[in-house]
């Protein structure tokens, strides 16, 4: 069987989904069976992030080239298929992408769209969603975005074989908002992208707070400043502890900058008075993110949307207690292993990271229960539920482990 797997990321722009995507490529690499992946890349930068790769996987560079004998009987395909998911086409409304011949001249049994983009072809597919944020918060899009993705995001779960959430949350808000069967909707939950990240030996750890400039306890966020990570709420939960409270706790930020938010946050730093107090540190290598969860008294999750959070998965792994938002599908996620605040308060923020900072039996405590919850999840697992995916939607018989772990949401119902 032979599947391909579209890489649309690149780490340092994509945040957690380009590391949960080089995560599963790992996993999938490491599975004994007769499959073979074939990573269907944009650019040899993306072939430097990934190799090496296993034995059982090689690239594929997308061609420019145009099939169009191709191209013509797709275009009739699409067409009617579109006609059949009840997809109108208004005037100037995007269009589905249409296969220019590429990903079917590659004999494929399955492709796997990793991330929210998807071109309509012949090849039967797979499908990441990831979330519909913007249906739930579309005040962080554009007009031309929000089109964008009511389409693409609509024709490809009606259009592509089987789709792939990581929540039950998830799954039921898709099923909602595109009356998909629920049958067609599969819930695989990741795990932590540390398991694939170099070690980090004491003095690596310490060369990395010099470079930084940081000692004593601070708190950790480790995501994009995109508008739904919440980073303006966290702030004014620190503004609120240092005002009421008497709490001084220092923040560290790491990820890219969002080029539309990043001008207003950094002015909300100036606002509050909390330029000593934050530090924004953008991208950061592996070796340093996973020194950086090490030193850290916590990680706080301020997120306002998620379908599951890469971050709780690494400081779980990292033995860092967790402080996360209560909404969407992150309660599922931590269950008891985390202290839960509403994100839209920032005193609910502010008294969940004071009761971190300043209760040694808590940490300990989170600690011990981030560990165990973290054992729920594993990549090998993952992987095993991806493949069983790409047999089913390639029309191949599952035996009985691919039916056995399709049917087990180890999110909610842990295998312990």
């Amino acid at each position: 069987m032979k599947i391909g797997i579209i890489i649309d990321v690149e780490p340092g722009i994509h945040g957690g989904v380009a590391s949960a995507v080089k995560s599963l490529l790992a996993a999938l690499g490491r599975l004994e069976g007769p499959e073979r992946y074939v990573l269907i890349i944009n650019s040899q930068s993306q072939a430097h992030w990934l190799s090496p790769l296993a034995a059982n996987q090689e690239f594929a560079l997308r061609s420019a080239r145009k099939e169009n004998i191709v191209k013509r009987g797709l275009r009739r395909v699409k067409r009617e298929a579109i006609k059949l998911a009840g997809l109108a086409k208004a005037s100037g409304w995007p269009e589905v992408p249409l296969s220019d011949g590429f990903i079917e001249s590659l004999g494929l049994d399955v492709v796997h769209f990793t991330t929210q983009g998807f071109t309509l072809c012949a090849t039967p597919s797979v499908y990441n969603p990831h979330d519909l944020q913007h249906i739930h918060y579309p005040q962080f899009f554009t007009l031309q975005q929000l089109a964008w993705r009511d389409v693409i995001y609509r024709a490809a779960c009606r259009l592509s074989n089987a789709v792939i959430v990581n929540s039950q949350w998830i799954k039921e808000d898709v099923i909602a908002q595109f009356a998909l069967p629920p049958d067609r909707v599969q819930v695989i939950p990741e795990a932590a992208p540390t398991h694939f990240m170099p070690a980090v030996a004491d003095a690596d750890r310490a060369k990395t707070l010099e470079r930084y400039g940081l000692s004593g306890k601070f708190a950790l966020y480790p995501n994009n400043t995109w508008p739904h990570k919440n980073h303006q709420r966290l702030l004014e939960a620190l503004a609120w502890l240092r005002d009421t409270k008497g709490i001084r706790v220092p923040l560290v930020c790491t990820g890219a900058r969002h080029e539309a938010s990043w001008p207003r946050l950094e002015a909300r730093v100036k606002d509050l008075g909390l330029a000593d107090q934050v530090k924004f540190l953008g991208f950061v290598s592996e070796m340093d993110l996973r020194a950086l969860y090490q030193a850290a008294r916590c990680v706080v999750v301020a997120s306002l949307f998620e379908a599951n959070s890469l971050p709780i998965f690494e400081a779980w792994a990292e033995g860092t207690p967790v402080a996360s938002s209560n909404v969407t599908a992150l309660p599922e996620q931590v269950g008891d292993a985390g202290l839960l605040f509403d994100p839209n308060d920032p005193a609910s923020i502010g008294e969940a990271v004071a009761r971190i900072f300043s209760d040694d039996a808590l940490c300990a405590d989170l600690i011990e229960k981030g560990k165990r919850r973290l054992a729920d999840f594993d990549w090998g697992r993952t992987a095993q539920a991806y493949r069983a995916v790409y047999r089913k939607a390639s029309g191949r018989p599952l035996g009985a482990d691919d039916r056995a772990v399709l049917a087990q949401d180890w999110m909610r119902n842990p295998l312990r």
